[in-house]
């Protein structure tokens, strides 16, 4: 019975960071570039329960052996696997800013922090005081040929990301890197990733590797508000249903005390 306490504890630990991951979606679902994170769980092996004392005994062809007959089995509860998210393709919104970029198809632009080259899907970036394009929290927007200087917002981007100034001289190139696994980039915050050895180094996107460049447009999260509300009920059933578990099972432990007491 004291088992039963912990499986149905491992549920309700599940189901809180799968409403944990739930409720960051929804915090962000007016983020541009955001990325919806999932928790994924996964259930302990089950354990095969056998009688103790065996009913009778069988022959083999080298002797005789007790019978254990198998009465059931028990399963040893569910934890975390991991915590992934989905870069599935954001929609697009029009802006009157041509500071704004985004990324139609699999990339991300690079920009510069003080902890290194990081990257975004966020393209809702600004022109600083010193004419370079940046974040809103001030990090550089990398071009090939390292930050990305314009005179004004008058300048143009082609679907290449080739920048031009408004005289038609050309700029820089847009930076745009891909990753041989993606899924596993890890989330640094404000809408930055990191790579590490799982992910592979970044590598510049070419030819049909490369997704193309809207200028004046933003990339909206991918986050779906009815669909997160739904996963948020089933969420709060399942917490519900273990802790209920943990409720019977403590009921029954009671009992059990109650009628041992009685007994002796």
């Amino acid at each position: 019975m004291i088992r039963g306490w912990y499986i149905g504890a491992s549920g309700m630990n599940a189901q809180q960071n799968r409403l944990d991951a739930i409720s960051n979606n929804l915090a962000n679902v007016d983020t541009a570039g955001f990325k919806r994170d999932v928790s994924v769980s996964k259930s302990f092996s089950e354990l095969l329960l056998r009688r103790t004392e065996a009913d009778g005994v069988y022959k083999t062809s080298m002797g005789s052996a007790d019978a254990a007959p198998v009465i059931g089995k028990l399963g040893l509860g569910v934890e975390t696997n991991e915590n992934f998210t989905e870069f599935e393709q954001g929609s697009f919104r029009a802006t009157s800013s041509a500071t704004d970029l985004a990324l139609g198809g699999e990339g991300f632009f690079a920009v510069e922090t003080p902890l290194g080259e990081r990257y975004t899907r966020n393209g809702n970036f600004l022109l600083g005081k010193e004419g370079i394009l940046e974040t809103k929290d001030g990090y550089p927007l990398l071009g090939e040929n390292g930050y990305i200087h314009v005179e004004d917002d008058k300048f143009m981007i082609n679907e290449d990301g080739m920048i031009y100034s408004k005289e038609g001289e050309f700029i820089d190139r847009v930076r745009v890197v891909r990753f041989e696994n993606d899924r596993y980039l890890k989330k640094m915050g404000n809408s930055l990733w990191s790579s590490n050895e799982i992910s592979g180094d970044a590598f510049i996107a070419e030819g049909k590797e490369r997704p193309k460049m809207l200028q004046g447009y933003m990339e909206t999260s991918n986050v779906n508000v009815v669909n997160e509300m739904v996963r948020m009920i089933e969420v709060n059933r399942a917490y519900e249903a273990n802790q209920k578990t943990i409720q019977s099972q403590d009921s029954m432990m009671s009992t059990l005390w109650t009628k041992v007491a009685s007994v002796r």
